[in-house]
C-alpha cells in the first residue's frame, strides 16, 4: 500500500499558538492528519496524508450509537541538538492493534502506520513546541463506520492520526495533585472492556470525575468493581504507591489499561535496584500507611502527565495527606529520568527512544 501526501500551501498554514506557556491540553491541532480506510473486500486501503478537516459522517454511524472505537495518545519531542524524537511508539501502535482486537475490530500493519505516523510528525514539525515540559501530541483512533442502526460489530472502519502541541495535562504541572477515591462508581469490572483503551472507559468516568472535582480534588482514584477494595488505577493514570522500601502497584487483571508508562516505570525501577512488587492493594492499607507515615510517596504514571506526584487522598471523607503534599524523592527521579530520555538527553538503555528527523 502506498502512502499519498497532499499538503497545504504555505499560504494555507493556520497560525501557532502564540504562547507556549498556556497550551494546555487538547486545545490546538496541526494543518494536516493522516487516514486510511478499511473495507471487508480490500481490507486497508487508501491511506493518504492530507490538510486536515471534518470527518463526514452518516447519522446512523455504527460508532456513534454503539461505541466501537479504540484510540491512543503518544508525544513526539523537540530535544537534544533540536532533534525530534519518539518515545515507545510501537508500544502504543501495538496496544491500539489489542484494543482493536478485544473491540472486534481489524488490526492494521504497525510497520506501515509507524511510517506514516512519523512522516506526519515531520511533516508538520513546525507545531512541535519547545518549552520545557511540552511536546506535540499524537491521537490515533479507529472507528466503526458502517451506517447501520443494529447491535454487532461494523464491516467497515477508518482510522485517523490527528496531532496537536501540548503543555502540561493538569494544571497543576508536576506539582503534586489530590485524588478522591470513588467508593460509589466504578470505571471497569474483569471481563469487561476496562484494559482496552476505547471511549466507553472514560465516559464511565465523567459523572465520578465531575463529583471529585466539585469538591475540589484532580482526579479519581477507582476501587475494584467487585468488592470496592482494591485499588486500580486513577482516570487518566496508573497509579504507583511507596511504602516501605517497596514500590507498590496493581497487577494487570484485566479490568485497568496496560499503560505505557506504567510498564517503563517499572522497567526502570527494576533497573535501579529498586524493589517494584505488582499486587492487590486495598484502600484500607493505603490509608493506614498513610496515617502512619508508611506510605511516604504516591504517583500516578502516564503518557499525558509522564508523573504525576499525589499529595492528597481523600475516601470515605476524609482527606489523609502524603509526605506532607510535597513531591517525594522517586517520583522525582523517574520524571527526571523518562523526560530526559523523551528528549534525546540521556542514555537510552531499553531502546524505546527513536530520533526521526534524521532518517533517509
Amino acid at each position: 500500500m502506498e502512502l499519498q501526501i497532499t499538503c497545504l500551501d504555505q499560504s494555507e498554514w493556520r497560525p501557532l499558538p502564540s504562547d507556549e506557556s498556556k497550551l494546555g491540553f487538547g486545545r490546538h491541532f496541526s494543518d494536516h492528519m493522516f487516514l486510511m480506510e478499511y473495507t471487508p473486500d480490500r481490507g486497508w486501503h487508501n491511506a493518504r496524508i492530507e490538510p486536515r478537516h471534518p470527518l463526514s459522517l452518516d447519522p446512523a454511524t455504527m460508532v456513534l450509537h454503539y461505541g466501537q472505537e479504540a484510540f491512543e495518545g503518544l508525544k513526539a519531542y523537540r530535544g537534544q541538538d533540536r532533534g525530534i524524537y519518539l518515545f515507545r511508539y510501537r508500544d502504543n501502535l501495538q496496544r491500539l492493534n489489542n484494543s482493536a482486537e478485544r473491540l472486534v475490530m481489524p488490526t492494521f500493519d504497525i510497520d506501515f502506520v509507524a511510517s506514516a505516523l512519523k512522516k506526519l510528525v515531520l511533516l508538520d514539525q513546525r507545531w512541535i513546541p519547545t518549552s520545557p515540559g511540552s511536546a506535540l501530541y499524537i491521537r490515533p483512533n479507529l472507528i466503526a463506520t458502517d451506517p447501520f442502526i443494529g447491535v454487532r460489530p461494523s464491516r467497515n472502519y477508518l482510522l485517523y492520526i490527528i496531532v496537536g502541541p501540548v503543555g502540561a495535562y493538569y494544571p497543576e504541572g508536576f506539582n503534586p495533585v489530590s485524588i478522591y477515591v470513588s467508593d460509589h462508581y466504578v470505571r471497569a469490572v474483569k471481563g469487561g472492556i476496562g484494559a482496552a483503551k476505547t471511549g466507553g472507559n472514560y465516559a464511565a468516568s465523567l459523572a465520578a470525575q465531575r463529583e471529585a472535582q466539585q469538591q475540589g480534588f484532580t482526579q479519581v482514584l477507582w476501587l475494584d468493581a467487585i468488592e470496592h477494595r482494591y485499588v486500580e488505577e486513577v482516570g487518566t493514570m496508573n497509579i504507583m504507591f511507596v511504602i516501605d522500601d517497596e514500590i507498590v502497584t496493581s497487577p494487570l487483571t484485566g479490568s485497568i489499561l496496560p499503560g505505557i508508562t506504567r510498564e517503563a516505570v517499572i522497567t526502570i525501577a527494576r533497573h535501579w535496584g529498586l524493589k517494584m512488587v505488582e499486587r492487590m492493594l486495598g484502600i484500607d492499607e493505603v490509608v493506614e500507611c498513610a496515617t502512619n507515615g508508611r506510605l511516604t510517596e504516591c504517583f500516578g504514571t502516564g503518557t499525558a502527565a509522564i508523573i504525576s506526584p499525589v499529595g492528597r487522598i481523600h475516601y470515605m471523607g476524609k482527606t489523609h495527606t502524603v509526605a506532607d503534599g510535597q513531591t517525594g524523592p522517586i517520583s522525582k527521579r523517574l520524571y527526571d529520568y523518562i523526560l530526559g530520555l523523551q528528549y534525546g538527553r540521556i542514555e537510552d538503555p531499553f531502546g524505546w527512544v527513536e530520533r526521526i528527523d534524521l532518517a533517509g
